[in-house]
């Protein structure tokens, strides 16, 4: 059972895009209050991260970040990418923070974050290592949460918004000319990689491993039709009991598709947050330590 007192208030969600006359988002590379990857903390992490990518520097620490050296090139933005997610997953300490709208700098600076807020940073270095970025926005059934809180199912929200990020690479040299497809966080970090594949086995969502760092061994797939991950403990709702695969499919838990938009600022700014403000304000100072083990 779960619970809808906890929701904001006066928020309609419902299918919708993000951009005006209902044309697709296109997203941007431009820094956002969440997303302020000007941050002289940020710039130093895009610097640290883009001096891997076959001895250039990625990025630069200023505002002229995104015209870095070899980040027209999709492979070398790839390769960023994942070490990005790399470092992330090592650096940031997970936590059920439920402050999504925190911005990255603090994110770092605290050195602990939600699945959330870790994709809100991979999408700050994307940004300025000249990687546009959007998100698309989906309402996620709270049962999918269940197996991390089985004592408070009580109180777990009925709907968690979700920002999934979409990063459009570089296109490749000798192209037509044409912008690059979007490409889901999943499809980046579980799909481009033969490895990723390889490793296989479906997110249960229990255990120390978050959505976050499955996203490096598994493809999340919101879209298709269910019956691919292994159930996410008793009572798990929505695809329990489905064999494990390459993919992991989740489409099952998803409410409602909100669309696209250009930043998870314009995501959070019409929709709100999965929780309201009270709600935030009492649940951050314990949920935004505690571990998601």
């Amino acid at each position: 059972m779960t619970s809808s007192l906890l929701r904001p208030r006066g928020r309609t969600r419902t299918g919708t895009t993000g951009a005006p006359g209902g044309a697709a988002a296109e997203g941007s590379t431009a820094p956002t209050r969440i997303l302020d990857w000007r941050d002289p903390l940020v710039a130093a992490l895009v610097r640290e991260l883009g001096a891997g990518a076959s001895g250039s520097a990625g990025a630069a620490g200023s505002a002229g970040a995104a015209d870095a050296v070899g980040s027209a090139d999709p492979a070398r933005q790839i390769e960023f990418l994942h070490r990005a997610h790399t470092w992330i997953s090592g650096a940031v300490r997970p936590v059920y923070s439920v402050q999504d709208e925190r911005p990255v700098s603090e994110v770092l600076r605290r050195g602990r974050g939600s699945c959330s807020q870790r994709l809100a940073v991979l999408e700050a270095v994307a940004r300025a290592y000249g990687v546009p970025t959007r998100v698309r926005g989906l309402l996620v059934d709270g049962s999918f949460w269940y197996p991390r809180f089985p004592r408070l199912r009580r109180i777990v929200p009925d709907q968690v918004l979700l920002a999934w990020p979409e990063f459009r690479l570089a296109s490749p040299a000798g192209a037509s000319g044409a912008a690059a497809s979007w490409l889901t966080v999943s499809e980046l970090l579980g799909g481009l990689r033969p490895v990723a594949a390889e490793q296989g086995g479906g997110f249960t969502n229990a255990g120390p491993e978050t959505l976050f760092e499955a996203l490096s061994r598994t493809a999340i797939d919101w879209d298709a039709a269910p019956a691919v991950c292994p159930s996410t403990g008793p009572g798990a709702g929505p695809g329990a009991g489905a064999g494990a695969g390459a993919a992991c499919d989740l489409s099952a838990y998803v409410l409602t598709d909100l669309g696209h938009y250009a930043s998870r600022d314009e995501l959070f700014a019409r929709h709100g947050q999965t929780l309201c403000g009270l709600a935030r304000l009492m649940a951050e100072p314990v949920l935004g330590r505690r571990g998601a083990a």
